[in-house]
């Protein structure tokens, strides 16, 4: 996951509506479903939707009360928490 990427979704977000990321997951999933996806094709399409699900996270916290800054940075510790685990 790359906090840069996540911030911008979470910018696109707030401009925009959640709903459009949540579309565009739906998408990006059916496709990993395409058999003949290499594996780099479908290690890209993986970081993507991680970092939408992050965006969303982020989002969640932000409309919770949280903000901007405070918000990405828990979720990112939480995410190399969950890696150092």
């Amino acid at each position: 996951m790359k906090l840069p990427v996540i911030k911008h979704l979470t910018g696109f977000i707030e401009e925009n509506d959640e709903d459009y990321i949540i579309e565009t997951l739906e998408t990006l999933e059916a496709l990993t479903e395409v058999p003949s996806l290499k594996d780099e094709e479908l290690d890209v399409i993986g970081e993507i939707i991680s970092n939408m699900y992050g965006a969303l996270e982020v989002h969640k916290a932000i409309k919770e009360g949280k903000n901007k800054k405070d918000a990405l940075n828990e979720f990112m510790q939480r995410v190399v928490g969950a890696i150092d685990s």
